[in-house]
Formats: structure tokens, C-alpha cells, sequence
């Protein structure tokens, strides 16, 4: 009996997982081609190298609110393979994970490699082949259903079930070789960064975080919530990204140049914010306004609203004027930045847009245009916010096809 031939184009962890789990069959043949000579790239620069797995968010209903594109069709997806699942897949193999307080999940071992040499263990305990430096420029549906598969500089691969898990890419163009087989691609649009703000003395207060802020986007419904890092080219933080993310189409609409307006308070109002300052002027009348912080902000932080307010190093909150007070509380609740430009979250690109959902099986992964074709991870247009939402969409979707050809 001849074996089934299954090849899985991309080294990422999408198709790793994929491979992985299709060589669990005696019956199938599994190879893997990477068109760069590196294997796992992303997954060792994840979580500032330390590659942030999954996360803690064992409800599905919840989980799938994490993804700015395919919340609704993931909900199936993952309960084909849920969280809980992929920590007990690491487990199985020996590798421990940990969460944080944040919900990260991490390998105990704070390193990326932990991950890498599990997925290069497994492979090679499963006879998965690898070819690098093998870059596929056309595949073609043979009348007998198997496929031919064109590499760049000469070179043909035949299989009988063909796994795509190349990850996003930021162009149109690179998806040409899959528009030929029939697909549609939704537009890729970059999907996780942080903002520019040029020109702005904002920067100056480099490294400050603030644990809970909320972020709009005038002339959109965009605002999110989270903590912000203000960094030398603007601001960065789970906040920002998260807006990043829901807002990656809006945003490129608007060619990356708006204003964002920033509530350093999102719990106060401007009512509750003048209640505050009363209570100043009557309890520390006496004290100076620029080193007295009556609200849970980072000093460095306090003392540029204050100074931006026109309040003098040596005003006392007994002598505040109603007009630089007024300032004062806009600033601390409707902090406006013009944004030009976009920078990307270090180096964990995430693009949405890839094929369209509309035209893939996620029961099974499954294109419904070819038979035989599957798809895994970030090809698909699909993506999560950052905190390992990514890498769940990839260990799901990778295992659903890998399962479905076994």
C-alpha cells in the first residue's frame, strides 16, 4: 500500500503543528517546505523571545472576542481544539508552561527555544522531511487530484494533500500563486503596532507606563482600554495595540495620520476630576500643585499635564485658577495627540487579511474551492490582538487539518 504524500508549505508554527500531527499517521509521508533558510522565526522573536504560547482563556465565548477578524467562525474552531488542549499537547512532550499575571502563557523556561527544539524534536521523531531555502511559485491541481507543486529556480514537488501555512505578508502581490488557484484574498493590512507621534515633547517622558488608560480615535468608534508605554517615537502598550488591531483597516484608511485622543483617568469624569481638585485646595491648600498628585499616575507623568496646563513649578492647589484647572482635568481625561505614522511591535508582524474565510471549511480547513488544499494560522484572515492569541489561532487551525487528512 502506497503511503500518502502530504507536503506543508511554511516553517512557522502553524506548520509545524500541522506536519506534526498529520506524521502521527503510519500512512502518510509528511514534508515541510520553508522558502528562507530558518526555521520557527516568529515563534523565537514571540514574546520578546521568550514565546508567548497561548493564553489563559479557557471560555471560548470569551476567548474568541481576541480576534478583530473571525471571532464568529473561530468559536467552531476552537472547540476542535481549545487552550486547554495545547497546554496539555506541551505538557505531553515534557514542556511545562506557566501563566502570568496577565493571562500569557510562557514556557517555564522563559525562553523561546524550549518551544523550538520541542516542535524540531517532534518532527524529527515523526520522520517529518524539511527543505529550506525552497521558495513555491505555482501549484498546480493534476486531473488525478494530486498536486504539482513549482519551486523558483527549477524544481517540482508532487503530493496528494497540500497544507499552506505560510503566514501573513503585508503585500498583495505575494498571494498572486493563490489568487492562480481560484482564491480570493482579503486585502492584508498591518494589524499590530504602535503609534508615531511626531514632534510631540510627549516622548520626552520615554519608559513612563500607565497600568490603565483609554485611547479613542476621533471621526471613528474605535477605544479600547489598557495600559500604555510611552516610548521615544510615541506610544506603544497593550492599549495601543489592541486599537492597532480592531482598527487595522480604519487606521490604513486613514493612511496612519489621526488624532487619538488619550483619557489618562478612564475611570474618572470631568465632574469627579473637579470634586478632586476642591478637596485639594481645602486638605493641601498649602502644598505645590506640580509635586502633589492626588490620583494613582506616574510622576513624570503628572508633572507634564501640569506643566502643559500653564501651572507654575511653585503654584500652590490653594492659588490653582478655574482656567488652568479646566485645563488641567481636559488634559487628564481628553489628552489629544496628532499620530503620523506607525511603527511595528517589535518584531512580531501581524498582518490581517489572507485568504477569505468564506472560502475555507473551518470544520476541516479545507479549501471549498480545491479539494485536497488546506490551511493553517495566519494565511487565513484571521488575526488576535497580542498576548498569544495568534499562536492559538495557528496550534487550532494546524491541528483541524492535520487531522482532518489523517
Amino acid at each position: 500500500m502506497n503511503k500518502k504524500n502530504v507536503i506543508v508549505i511554511g516553517g512557522g508554527a502553524a506548520g509545524f503543528f500541522a506536519a506534526i500531527n498529520c506524521a502521527q499517521s503510519p500512512d502518510i509521508t509528511v514534508t515541510i517546505l520553508e522558502k528562507s533558510s530558518k526555521l520557527l522565526s516568529k515563534v523565537r522573536v514571540s514574546g520578546g523571545g521568550r514565546c508567548n504560547v497561548t493564553h489563559a482563556c479557557f471560555d471560548n465565548a470569551i476567548l474568541i472576542k481576541n480576534y478583530p477578524r473571525g471571532e464568529k467562525e473561530l468559536r467552531g474552531v476552537f472547540s476542535r481544539f481549545t487552550t486547554s488542549d495545547t497546554i496539555e499537547w506541551f505538557k505531553q512532550r515534557e514542556v511545562e508552561l506557566k501563566t502570568e499575571n496577565d493571562g500569557r502563557i510562557f514556557p517555564i523556561t522563559d525562553s523561546s527555544d524550549t518551544i523550538i527544539n520541542c516542535l524540531l524534536k517532534e518532527a524529527e521523531k515523526k520522520n517529518v522531511k524539511i527543505k529550506l531555502n525552497v521558495s513555491i511559485e505555482e501549484i498546480i491541481k493534476n486531473d488525478k487530484g494530486s498536486f504539482t507543486l513549482k519551486a523558483a529556480g527549477g524544481g517540482t514537488f508532487v503530493c496528494d494533500k497540500l497544507i499552506i501555512a505560510t503566514g501573513g505578508n503585508a503585500k498583495s502581490e505575494a498571494y498572486n500563486w493563490l489568487i492562480k488557484l481560484g482564491h480570493s484574498i482579503s486585502k492584508p493590512t498591518p494589524s499590530l503596532f504602535t503609534f508615531n507621534i511626531p514632534g510631540s515633547n510627549i516622548t520626552q517622558l520615554m519608559g513612563v507606563a500607565v497600568p490603565l488608560t483609554k485611547v479613542r480615535v476621533t471621526g471613528t468608534k474605535l477605544e479600547t482600554e489598557g495600559p500604555l508605554m510611552i516610548t521615544h517615537w510615541g506610544m506603544s502598550g497593550p492599549v495601543i495595540l489592541k486599537a492597532s488591531a480592531w482598527g487595522a483597516r480604519i487606521l490604513s484608511d486613514l493612511n496612519y495620520r489621526f488624532t487619538a485622543l488619550i483619557s489618562w483617568l478612564p475611570m474618572y469624569t470631568e465632574e469627579k476630576i473637579k470634586i478632586e481638585f476642591n478637596n485639594q485646595r481645602e486638605e493641601n491648600s498649602s502644598k505645590i500643585i506640580l509635586s502633589n498628585c492626588p490620583f494613582e499616575l506616574p510622576k513624570r507623568l503628572w508633572e507634564y499635564l501640569v506643566q502643559k496646563a500653564n501651572i507654575s513649578e511653585t503654584l500652590r492647589w490653594a492659588d490653582l485658577p478655574k482656567k488652568n484647572a479646566n485645563l488641567l482635568s481636559h488634559f487628564l481625561i481628553n489628552d489629544e495627540y496628532k499620530v503620523d505614522g506607525k511603527t511595528t511591535f517589535k518584531e512580531e508582524f501581524v498582518t490581517c487579511g489572507g485568504i477569505s474565510l468564506k472560502e475555507i471549511d473551518l470544520a476541516t480547513m479545507q479549501s471549498k474551492i480545491v479539494p485536497d488544499l488546506y490551511f493553517s494560522g495566519e494565511i487565513i484572515d484571521v488575526d488576535g490582538i497580542t498576548g498569544g492569541f495568534n499562536f492559538q489561532n495557528a496550534w487550532s487551525t494546524a491541528w483541524i487539518a492535520a487531522n482532518n487528512i489523517i
